[in-house]
């Protein structure tokens, strides 16, 4: 097996190939363009996006050249692939900025720079609008359009189990742009093999079907395992919802403490697929010796660092580490924080409020839930009175109040 695919499979990633043999000979002989594309529906990647991206990593590292696309075209319509429902459709201004912040994003995983470390491919970021907006519809059809079955588009999984709740037309058309994406890239890149997660096999073999139909060369595609946590919930969900790459979005403190509570039987796991760490580094934490923590905390790290830089990490693990040491007022700056009116605390505020207002729980309801089972805390100090109220007297030797729910979630409130 080419070195290259090994390591996608000794790591984890892989679910199937539509030729093991023949790629690995492929890759073998030279080096192979490939890609992986992702459609700028919202502001920022989640943690459920990224695992191709970290296989294009490893990919890369092993002399071949990445393409991510970027979906600028595709993303005005949506891919119902995995979907139960349609997605909005967003403003052509909203996809523009949307693909800036994804291309910041990416750009931390895989080396887009012009020249990548020696061994290492050479990749590049494209945008599917550039063929995609201006396409001629009719021509389209006639060119691309006859080559595709609706009998064989409704076999696959992801159509079905949409035609049960409702599949539009618009949705219907996106296996076509993507195996049209394939057969672009193929011909203006020399563009191979496509990767990505184990829902997109129906378009990336019809991707290839399309190539070999319209006189092109063997292609091939590689799916991922769809990463599940332990628990059986999906990757990248947490208590506060989806966990984005954007600190905006989802603070590095708290994209830290995600990955140091991961279940342990996660631990190594994770470490395989979302660092850069070698296996016989990782390996040394599959010693049943070692305490789990030491992963946990490792993992927690990488991935920040990753993502959010050396420097981001190394304050979120500092924070954490006094935090659960005991010595939460030593060091505060890892720790998200929320500014509230300092006029609003003047006259008091319920404690439910402040701990809704701060963004720990959604709701007063959820908060007098927290209260009354003994998960809240104010500047180290249980509250057990949902009726309790503060006021600015109230607030720490920092002129804060530091927020906890439950064992492991913080908030500094810092009033202005």
């Amino acid at each position: 097996m080419n070195k290259g695919l090994q390591t996608l499979i000794d790591r984890g990633f892989v679910k199937d190939c539509t030729d093991f043999d023949g790629l690995s000979d492929l890759m073998d002989r030279e080096p192979v363009t490939f890609y992986c594309g992702v459609d700028p529906t919202g502001p920022s990647l989640h943690v459920g996006h990224i695992v191709p991206f970290f296989a294009m990593h490893h990919l890369q590292e092993a002399g071949n050249n990445p393409i991510a696309l970027v979906g600028g075209g595709t993303g005005l319509i949506g891919d119902p692939s995995g979907k139960t429902e349609m997605r909005k459709i967003l403003s052509e201004d909203a996809i523009k900025a949307n693909v800036g912040n994804i291309m910041k994003q990416l750009g931390k995983i895989v080396d887009f720079s012009d020249e990548p470390a020696p061994g290492c491919g050479k990749a590049r970021m494209m945008n599917n609008a550039d063929w995609l907006v201006d396409l001629n519809y009719i021509k389209f059809l006639r060119e691309v359009g006859v080559y595709f079955s609706v009998n064989r588009m409704l076999t696959f999984e992801g159509v079905k189990q949409r035609l049960e709740r409702g599949l539009s037309f618009i949705e219907f058309n996106y296996q076509l742009l993507q195996s049209y994406d394939y057969k672009m890239l193929n011909d203006l890149a020399g563009c191979r093999l496509q990767i990505g997660g184990a829902d997109q096999w129906g378009n990336i073999v019809a991707g290839i079907d399309l190539i070999q139909r319209m006189g092109g060369e063997q292609c091939y595609g590689l799916t991922f395992n769809l990463i599940m946590r332990a628990d059986g919930k999906k990757m990248g969900k947490s208590e506060k919802g989806a966990v984005f790459l954007s600190p905006e979005l989802y603070s590095p403190y708290d994209f830290y403490q995600y990955w140091r509570n991961v279940a342990d039987a996660d631990a190594v796991r994770f470490m395989k697929l979302f660092t850069f760490m070698s296996l016989d580094e990782i390996a040394e934490y599959e010693d049943p010796k070692r305490n789990i923590n030491d992963a946990k905390a490792r993992l927690a790290y990488e991935v920040t660092r990753i993502i959010h830089g050396q420097e981001e990490a190394e304050k979120a693990e500092s924070a954490a580490k006094k935090l659960f040491g005991g010595g939460a007022a030593a060091d505060r700056d890892g720790i998200p924080s929320v500014s509230i009116p300092k006029a609003d605390l003047d006259n008091g505020m319920g404690i439910l409020e402040l701990y809704t207002r701060s963004g720990l729980t959604a709701s007063n309801g959820d908060a007098r839930r927290l209260v009354t089972q003994g998960g809240a805390e104010v500047n180290g100090n249980k509250i057990t009175d949902p009726k309790m109220v503060l006021s600015t007297a109230d607030l720490d030797e920092h002129g804060e109040f530091l927020l906890k729910a439950g064992k492991k979630r913080y908030m500094r409130v810092i009033p202005e």
